[in-house]
This record gives structure tokens, C-alpha cells and sequence, in this order.
């Protein structure tokens, strides 16, 4: 039974952050992973504030200097259908176009995507985590089939966004807002691991929010994609996954961003794989050594060695539909 709480639906962002600034205040917008924390005890909130009516955050629009402005509250759905992203962001468009079931993306929002909480079952259940301020990880002697390989330390949850890995590969910021203004953070600056602050996923403050997400103007001749591997075809999160960015110049590879979802406590740039693809012809010798790069330094625990070699199977091909 969900706990008692106010509603506020705000027109404005400047309504919105004031909203925010009472006691016990969560921003909604989708609400589909807010509400489920809400039902699971992650959060107890005495207030929501509803970002559904605030025009300035919604939408997608063209930049003067050849990018795109994504609003926090643009739907997945949107998102995954516009011929723009479609056209010039492919990796973006694949990754909205695999995020959770038809309604989920026609109600969920960019913004609630990127700052969604993790989906461990020992942080949704009833179990006094490291993350929930408590001073041990469980999945690193339970059932941890589905978490970490890569950047667990004190903490193995993945990063459940789909989206993540295709910004960061794209080259993306997000702004925030909040009582000490707008700041703009590079999307691969946004998320916080846990050997920083094991109990937060983003640098978003409270009484702050993300407004809109920006992309750059696509150097001419890039190519993108994002490949996901899951336990069923839809409705299902990430067991890895990859996003990748090649630009090529007289047939070698200029270029590169891979980015891995599904595997880390946050989206995992794997710069080893890239240095193996940037100078060279992408040519399957040259991608069997990046895919093995992509993996180097996974520690696995006893459930989820397998997800080792995903990682490996998943940029490869992730890679060659790219050429």
C-alpha cells in the first residue's frame, strides 16, 4: 500500500525547483520506476512534484550549431520515433527502441530513464544494503546472476538505462536546474560509481533536475548502434550491452566510443577496446582484439562469468553492423 503523500503539478520550472525545496519532496515524471520504489520502501516521499506540465521540458528541437535538444520529459516512445535521432543518433534511437515494453516507453521519460534507481533485488527488497546506508554488499555472497563484472567495489548493481551508454557513446551533456542555477555536465561526468558515493547514481542534487539532454552535430561519416542482450525480448533489462560510435577515414577507423551497458555499476566506457580499433582497418582480427579488450579487467563473481563473454559477443557485433 502506497504511503500518504501531497500532489503538486507545477507549470514552470521555477514552480518545480520551489516545490522541491519543501521536506520529504521527489520529482515525477513518467513516475513508472519512481512509483515502484515508492511500493518498494526505496523512498518514502511526502511530497511528489508532478513535471508532466512544464512545457520548457518537453520536446525535440534542432540547436543553431547543428545538434539536437532532447526535454528531460520527451517519452521514450518520441524519442525512439523521430526521424532526426533516427537519421543522426541511430545509437540513441535503438537504445529508446529496446527500453522495457510499448506502454512503458509511451509513459516513461528521457530524464526518468537516466536517473532511474538501480533494479537489485537486495536494494528493491527488504535488505539494509550498502547503498541504503548500510555497510554490506549481498550480492557479493548471494544470487548475483545478474550484477556487476565491471566497477563494483563496495556495490554490484548494474546501471539500468539503455539510454546512458547511447549518449555517452554520442558525445552528449545534460543540464540541470536548481537553486544555484543551470549547470551543464558531459553525460559521461553524470553518473557517480560506487567508489565515489555508494549511495547515489548521479551527480543530481536534491532540489535540483535534469531539464533536457544535448547532442552534437554527428561528424560527417559516423556511424552508430546500440546492441543489447536480454533474458526475453521484451520488458527486460540489459545482461550487457553495448553502444558504439566509429568514425572512419580511408578505411581505418579515426574514431571510437564503446560504452557498455548492463555490466557496471554505471554505463563503462571501455577505452582498451577502442585504442584497439582507432588507426586500424576494422577487420575481423582487429575486431575479435577490441571485443577481447572490452572485457579485459572483468572480475565476475560466482553466478555471472557469463556475462564475460556477452560483453565479448555483444561489441563485436555491435562493431560490424557499424561498418
Amino acid at each position: 500500500m502506497l504511503p500518504a503523500f501531497a500532489y503538486v503539478r507545477p507549470r514552470s520550472v521555477k514552480e518545480a525547483l520551489a516545490q522541491l525545496a519543501t521536506s520529504g519532496a521527489h520529482a515525477q515524471g513518467g513516475g513508472s520506476d519512481l512509483l515502484g520504489c515508492v511500493r518498494d520502501g526505496v523512498v518514502t516521499p511526502e511530497r511528489l512534484v508532478h513535471l508532466g506540465l512544464i512545457g520548457e521540458m518537453q520536446g525535440v528541437s534542432a540547436t543553431t550549431d547543428g545538434g539536437l535538444r532532447i526535454g528531460a520529459l520527451a517519452t521514450i516512445a518520441d524519442i525512439a520515433a523521430h526521424p532526426v535521432v533516427k537519421e543522426k543518433y541511430v545509437a540513441l534511437a535503438q537504445a529508446a527502441a529496446q527500453i522495457a515494453s510499448p506502454q512503458l516507453r509511451n509513459q516513461g521519460t528521457l530524464g526518468g530513464n537516466l536517473c532511474q534507481r538501480p533494479r537489485c533485488w537486495y536494494f528493491r527488497g527488504e535488505y539494509h544494503c550498502a547503498r541504503k546506508g548500510g555497510d554490506m554488499c549481498y550480492a557479493m555472497q548471494g544470487d548475483n546472476r545478474f550484477h556487476a563484472i565491471f566497477g563494483g567495489s563496495s556495490c554490484y548493481v548494474v546501471h539500468p538505462s539503455d539510454s546512458a551508454p547511447a549518449l555517452i557513446a554520442l558525445g552528449a551533456s545534460i543540464r540541470i536546474q536548481g537553486p544555484q542555477g543551470v549547470r551543464t555536465v558531459a553525460a559521461d561526468a553524470f553518473f557517480v560509481g560506487p567508489d565515489k558515493d555508494v549511495t547515489r547514481e548521479t551527480v543530481v542534487n536534491r532540489g535540483e533536475l535534469v531539464t533536457e539532454v544535448l547532442l552534437p552535430a554527428p561528424a560527417a561519416g559516423t556511424k552508430s548502434t546500440y546492441r543489447k542482450v536480454r533474458a526475453r525480448g521484451a520488458w527486460d533489462f540489459a545482461l550487457a550491452g553495448a553502444a558504439v560510435v566509429l568514425a572512419m577515414k580511408e578505411g581505418k577507423v579515426s574514431a571510437a566510443r564503446i560504452v557498455l551497458s548492463g555490466v557496471a555499476p554505471i554505463p563503462w566506457r571501455v577505452a582498451g577496446a577502442e585504442r584497439a580499433l582507432v588507426g586500424h582497418k576494422p577487420e575481423p582480427k582487429v575486431i575479435a582484439q577490441a571485443a577481447s579488450a572490452a572485457a579485459a579487467g572483468a572480475e565476475p563473481m560466482e553466478h555471472n562469468a557469463y556475462k564475460v563473454d556477452l560483453v565479448r559477443g555483444v561489441v563485436a557485433e555491435a562493431i560490424e553492423s557499424c561498418l
